[in-house]
C-alpha cells in the first residue's frame, strides 16, 4: 500500500442548509486520490464563520491543523506514516545557575506522534533508560501528571520538571536543553 499526502485542499459538498467536508489526500506515486471526512451532513448554522470561511478557501493554516488531528486521523487510516523530522525551537526563560533543576514547558503547535522519552533523549542527549532510571528515582516529574507519562506523546503544555542535583553531567544536560545541535 503506497502512501497518501495531504493536497492542502478541501472537498465541499452542500444539501440544502446541510454541509460535507472532506480533506484530499493523494497518493505519492500516482495521482489517485482519498478523501478523509472531517464532517458529514452538518448544519451550517453549527460552523462559526470562520471555520466556513476556511473551508471555503481551503485556509492553509487551517487544514494544516487538520493533517495534525492525529486522532482524526486514525478514526480514518489503516496506518499513518510521520514525516521523521520534527522542527524544535528552543526558548530559554531563565538560565539555571548549577543546572540542579530543569523545567521544561512543551508548546506544542500542531499533534505529534513524538513519544516524550524520546524528545527528551534527543534534546537533552541523554539515553532513554537514564531518563527512565531519573523518574524511577522521582527525580523526573510530569506535571499535568499521569502514569507512565514517557511512553506518551508530547502534548502541549506539559511541563516537565528534572532534578539534576545529583547528576556530575548536569551542566552538560543544560547545555543540550538551550542549544539545538543540527534541529
Amino acid at each position: 500500500m503506497k502512501p497518501f499526502r495531504s493536497s492542502g485542499k478541501v472537498r465541499l459538498n452542500a444539501n440544502g442548509r446541510r454541509l460535507d467536508a472532506w480533506l484530499i489526500y493523494k497518493c505519492v506515486d500516482c495521482d489517485k486520490t482519498w478523501n478523509r471526512t472531517l464532517f458529514e451532513r452538518r448544519n451550517l448554522r453549527e460552523l462559526a464563520p470562520a471555520t466556513l470561511e476556511a473551508l471555503q478557501h481551503s485556509d492553509p493554516s487551517w487544514v494544516r491543523a487538520q493533517e495534525f488531528d492525529l486522532d482524526g486521523l486514525k478514526r480514518k487510516a489503516k496506518r499513518i506514516e510521520e514525516p521523521p523530522d520534527a522542527v524544535v525551537a528552543k526558548e530559554t526563560v531563565r538560565e539555571a545557575v548549577d543546572w540542579a533543576k530543569l523545567e521544561i514547558e512543551i508548546a506544542a503547535k500542531l499533534s505529534a506522534n513524538l513519544r516524550l522519552d524520546r524528545l527528551l533523549a534527543s534534546e537533552l542527549a541523554i539515553s532513554r533508560s537514564r531518563l527512565q532510571a531519573l523518574h524511577d528515582r522521582g527525580n523526573l516529574n510530569v506535571h499535568p501528571d499521569r502514569s507512565d507519562f514517557l511512553r506518551h506523546r508530547a502534548r502541549d503544555g506539559m511541563r516537565i520538571v528534572l532534578d539534576l542535583s545529583d547528576a556530575v553531567d548536569r551542566q552538560a544536560i543544560g547545555h543540550a536543553a538551550i542549544h539545538s545541535e543540527g534541529h
